[in-house]
């Protein structure tokens, strides 16, 4: 029966990716809005809602580790897992957006104020609101810029269709309520099948639910890149690492302050700045390609095998 269920709710993620990344591409056809801020802004927030449900029950709950390690866990997998993929499987990728120059800090602002924060051992609220703000800040510094020719790489027929914003909506929310809906039942469903197969809690605990979190970006970018969204999936990641640290991170702790053990994090907290900073790396050399995949999964691997050991 959990076999049946995974299978179902992997179709329901890819419908509903795909009616995410259709209707997101409507509307910046209508707006005339760069397909990197739509990723970064509507599929970003819509894609990151398990992260954020995941945290805030966990640090309503008292369950500060669990809250954190969700977010440092999801950074990790968007980076290194659904990137290294996208790079991996894209034949070619030339966004005309300057990425390394327009959106290389906002890869690396949010990870410095986590190390910052994190120095005393606890993101108070003070803290949390301080990454509420860096959220607002990213959204003006999107919109401010926002228009952008959009004749290459558009969907001919998609442009003829008339703009309907009641259908767009609807369809939207069914998109995102497949998406995470099925992410939620792909977690569970996998996590019985890996009990059966007598793998640990721990093990089951850090990696499917820490990638199940990501299972959304996951989908929706390689859909994005199948219809040749290639600015669309890059701006998806970047935006959903921001919005988990601002506000996830930011709203759960303005619920409850996030006590952190620094000492049994290092590792996973140095493997998500060393995949950061190797993205900022290749968008500066626009190593869109397997050399760059090569290098994203290389950090994954070490992670697991870390994880494993």
């Amino acid at each position: 029966m959990d076999f049946i269920i995974f299978i179902a709710a992997m179709s329901a993620l890819i419908y509903g990716a795909d009616f995410i990344i259709k209707e997101s591409e409507r509307i910046a056809l209508h707006f005339n809005i760069s397909h990197f801020v739509i990723g970064a802004t509507l599929i970003a927030f819509g894609t990151s809602l398990p992260e954020m449900a995941a945290s805030m029950m966990a640090s309503s709950a008292g369950k500060s580790d669990m809250a954190v390690a969700n977010v440092v866990g999801s950074v990790i997998f968007n980076i290194t897992l659904v990137l290294g993929l996208v790079f991996f499987i894209a034949k070619k990728m030339s966004p005309a957006r300057n990425l390394f120059a327009q959106d290389s800090a906002w890869v690396v602002i949010p990870v410095v104020l986590f190390f910052i924060m994190i120095q005393d051992g606890i993101i108070s609220r003070f803290d949390g609101l301080l990454y509420l703000l860096v959220m607002v800040s990213y959204l003006i510094f999107l919109f401010s810029d926002s228009k952008e020719d959009l004749e290459s790489g558009i969907d001919e027929e998609l442009a003829k269709e008339k703009f309907n914003w009641n259908k767009t909506i609807i369809l939207l929310t069914i998109g995102f309520v497949l998406t995470i809906g099925g992410a939620n039942f792909v977690i569970e469903s996998g996590t019985s099948i890996a009990r059966d197969f007598g793998i640990s809690e721990w093990i089951i605990g850090l990696f499917l639910i820490a990638l199940g979190t990501s299972l959304p970006e996951l989908v929706v970018s390689l859909v994005a890149i199948k219809k040749g969204n290639a600015e669309m999936s890059i701006g998806n990641i970047i935006g959903s690492n921001v919005a988990n640290f601002s506000m996830v991170i930011g709203g759960a702790s303005l619920l409850n302050p996030l006590i952190i053990d620094l000492a049994s994090t290092e590792f996973d907290m140095f493997i998500m700045a060393a995949a950061s900073l190797t993205l900022v790396f290749i968008l500066a050399n626009k190593l869109y390609n397997k050399a760059g995949a090569i290098f994203l999964l290389a950090i994954l691997a070490i992670f697991i095998q870390n994880a494993v050991v």
